[in-house]
């Protein structure tokens, strides 16, 4: 959730770090490597990333040891007002936070929260939520979309009515390491593109199944928004190849969903001033010039690649002058939502969860010592600079043909991660569905007898254009957004309103 136009001056000053950090890890471990990294930790622990945490051996903290990473996790017990909302009983209701600490790295300890179904959790399926930034935690949805609770202007929680967990046990990662309350104290544990991302959430989760056993074989569900439109399919592809190779313990993998999100920058950039004129935002004369920038965006585009470094670099400042040129026409509107004006440097006012986590009472229910807590680390966002104009698409077709399921929702009222530009790109996804997917017609969405969109599908592909949206569908959409995940993770269809499918979950049972 960052805005493009302010990190570009600070796009060289990191290549230059990570290709220092390069040199480092090369240098001969005496005197001067240590005098090197030395400097370059102090340098870190500046920008907020290596924090004074508490240690998770402590008795505060589970141990899940495994032979090469472990979990360290604790009961999380927050006052929340009210009633669940639930059959069961708010004492039944399994609330846990921890750190995940991965030996394969440095120094890393990756902070998640995981909230049992408030339904059934014998059978509902675990989902896994990644926000996106890249560098912005996934407390935002936990406490702005789709988590559990909802925070009060006073600071208190309350339970929200349309939380994911009603119809999932859900999992929230701060992910890469350095965002929200994850850390490390060895700059070296940065991560720099999907590769990375993707080797430590499959690991994680590995770890995960193994101190939770009782959803190890629940259907299992990746999901993220925004620039998750690159963590969700690196993960997915991660999980099923390690499935399939029979790698580690399997996971019970059946789908991912992307909502808003940055997937095929290719296809996406160019359908900004295209979704820009359609919606009035500017004219097509203005239109027509932008279109001039798009092919050299789209030649640094095939020159980055997917192994480039400074040409990714050079591919993110030339597509994003696209963006840029378009909001120098529009001014204050919200790139998120353009119904409204941005306001502050994420266009949305998320002062209360600062406030909320950063409270000590908090934070030692948490048990994350006394790191402070930022909604969005502009440093992560730096370092996964030259992963930005990469395509994650590439590994989408395996897996529709192996049969895991996608869905593709995006907010129309959003413009950085547009819905246009979604349609696009799933749209030319080359599997063997794709011709009967280009034909298949848009149907309703429907839920308690209205419209809350319109969505194509066939097999295992369905994309869903949200009504009334912007980038943060569960937050304007919540009950729409709460039907969407249920029908899709329980197999059934988009078009069947919310009657029909209570119905057939009575006749299951």
């Amino acid at each position: 959730m960052f805005s493009c136009s302010k990190m570009i001056r600070s796009v060289v000053l990191l290549v230059c770090l990570i290709s220092l950090l390069e040199a480092g890890n090369s240098l001969p471990h005496n005197e001067g490597y240590s005098s090197f990294i030395g400097q370059a930790e102090r340098f870190i622990r500046a920008l907020n990333l290596l924090p004074s945490v508490s240690d998770h051996r402590s008795e505060h903290f589970h141990h899940h040891a495994n032979l090469s990473f472990s979990i360290f996790e604790k009961p999380l017990n927050l006052h929340v007002q009210g009633d669940p909302g639930s059959d069961v009983s708010r004492d039944d209701i399994g609330h846990h936070a921890g750190y995940f600490q991965l030996d394969g790295t440095h120094a890393t300890r990756m902070f998640y929260m995981f909230f049992e179904s408030r339904g059934d959790k014998a059978k509902d399926p675990v989902v896994l939520w990644m926000s996106g930034g890249p560098g912005c935690s996934s407390e935002l949805a936990l406490f702005y979309e789709n988590g559990p609770f909802q925070i009060t202007n006073s600071l208190d929680l309350t339970w929200n009515e349309h939380g994911w967990d009603k119809a999932s046990s859900i999992i929230f990662v701060d992910q890469p390491v350095g965002t929200g309350f994850s850390y490390t104290t060895d700059m070296r544990d940065m991560r720099h593109d999907e590769k990375g991302v993707s080797e430590d959430m499959y690991h994680f989760l590995q770890a995960f199944f193994k101190a939770h056993p009782d959803f190890a074989d629940n259907d299992f569900f990746v999901t993220g928004e925004s620039y998750a439109g690159h963590y969700v399919p690196a993960v997915t592809s991660r999980i099923h190849k390690a499935n399939k190779a029979r790698e580690g313990s399997h996971i019970n993998l059946k789908g991912f969903a992307i909502g808003n999100g940055l997937t095929n920058p290719a296809i996406q950039y160019k359908a900004y001033a295209d979704y820009a004129v359609d919606m009035g935002l500017i004219t097509e004369a203005s239109r027509d010039q932008i279109a001039k920038l798009y092919p050299t965006c789209e030649r640094s585009i095939k020159h980055c690649g997917s192994t480039g470094t400074f040409s990714c670099a050079a591919a993110y400042i030339l597509c994003n002058s696209i963006f840029t040129t378009i909001m120098a026409e529009v001014g204050a509107v919200n790139y998120y939502d353009i119904r409204s004006k941005c306001q502050g440097s994420l266009c949305y006012d998320f002062s209360n969860m600062e406030n909320y986590l950063n409270q000590q009472s908090v934070r030692e229910a948490l048990g994350v010592g006394d790191r402070k807590f930022v909604s969005c680390s502009p440093v992560v966002y730096k370092y996964m600079i030259m992963d930005w104009m990469r395509n994650l698409e590439v590994g989408i077709p395996e897996l529709l043909e192996d049969g895991i399921q996608l869905l593709v929702y995006a907010g129309e009222y959003d413009l950085i991660c547009n819905w246009l530009g979604n349609s696009r790109w799933v749209s030319q996804i080359e599997w063997s569905g794709k011709n009967k997917y280009d034909a298949a017609s848009m149907k309703p969405f429907l839920v308690d007898g209205e419209e809350a969109g319109i969505f194509q599908h066939h097999g295992p592909l369905t994309f869903l254009k949200v009504h009334n949206a912007g980038h943060m569908v569960p937050m304007d959409q919540p009950k729409a957004s709460l039907e969407m995940i249920k029908r899709f993770t329980q197999g059934m269809a988009l078009e069947e309103d919310s009657f029909s499918v209570l119905k057939q979950v009575v006749e299951r049972k």
